[in-house]
């Protein structure tokens, strides 16, 4: 069993329940409905697993050559790759059903289309172009969308300002993650940008650009009305010192400064979050 939830991919999976559950209590209005949260939870979880579990199969042949990867379920011979497939299946039907019937069907739709996003569009792409990174940022900001149309039914302008802040908070997030691993990519045929211009200058400067845009957009929040003036200081704060850290990797390349901007990543998104919800108005 612990081959089948490895497939899984656990922290990437409490990631995006924390992005869900922060969309829905932006999204609801008055008491909380708990049920429907649960429903809500439970269903994108397994939609995120199903979806973790196909996309391991489909790329297995690219697992097997990469050394971070290579320890996985079904390059490492742990599980047959058709286990995998009818896994990942079963997990998505169960997580579009969960969805559908336990909140909405607008939920369970937004489920369905970030699962075909990421597998039919930016999976195949991962080995064709670095343009893959952009359309991968697409289905990778949707929890927040399908924890707000759960709670409220629809999708407002304030739904997507914090879809908009997850989109952007990926770039630096994982150009940091591509630019440590360049060389195993290279030899998986993973066609990330700090493969494809091994200078570094387009990724470095992206990371850059995206953390910038990334400051006004994530005050936005105080703006609409979401959130209050401890919100406003503390996304400011956090932007400022993520932004920091992309400043020093453009000065600096290295495989420590890389880490640093990871690091701030990993810190900026539990912390935004925790101020919305606490400084929600």
């Amino acid at each position: 069993m612990k081959h089948y939830l490895a497939l899984t991919k656990p922290r990437i999976t409490w990631l995006i329940l924390v992005s869900t559950g922060v969309g829905y209590f932006a999204g609801q209005n008055g008491p909380v409905a708990w049920l429907v949260l649960l429903h809500t939870m439970i269903g994108t979880a397994l939609l995120a697993s199903g979806t973790a579990a196909l996309n391991q199969w489909y790329e297995r042949e690219a697992d097997a050559r990469m050394r971070r990867t290579a320890w996985r379920p079904i390059p490492a011979g742990n599980l047959p790759a058709a286990n995998a497939f009818w896994f990942g299946v079963a997990l998505s039907v169960a997580g579009f059903v969960e969805l559908g019937l336990g909140a909405n069907w607008l939920t369970a739709g937004l489920g369905l289309f970030t699962l075909l996003s990421y597998l039919c569009l930016y999976t195949p792409l991962k080995s064709v172009s670095p343009i893959s990174t952009t359309v991968g940022a697409v289905p990778g900001a949707m929890p927040p969308l399908i924890g707000y149309a759960a709670a409220s039914g629809v999708l407002t302008n304030e739904a997507w300002v914090l879809y908009a802040i997850l989109f952007l908070w990926q770039f630096p997030h994982f150009y940091a993650i591509a630019w440590m691993y360049r060389e195993d990519y290279e030899r998986g045929g993973i066609r990330m940008l700090p493969v494809v211009e091994p200078d570094g200058d387009s990724t470095v400067r992206q990371m850059l650009a995206f953390s910038i845009l990334l400051v006004p957009v994530s005050l936005l929040p105080t703006w609409l009305s979401m959130a209050g003036p401890w919100y406003f200081a503390g996304a400011l704060l956090c932007g400022l010192a993520f932004a920091g850290a992309c400043v020093r990797m453009i000065k600096d390349r290295s495989l420590l400064r890389a880490r640093g901007v990871l690091l701030a990543s990993v810190i900026y998104l539990p912390v935004i979050y925790g101020l919305l919800v606490l400084d929600r108005t």
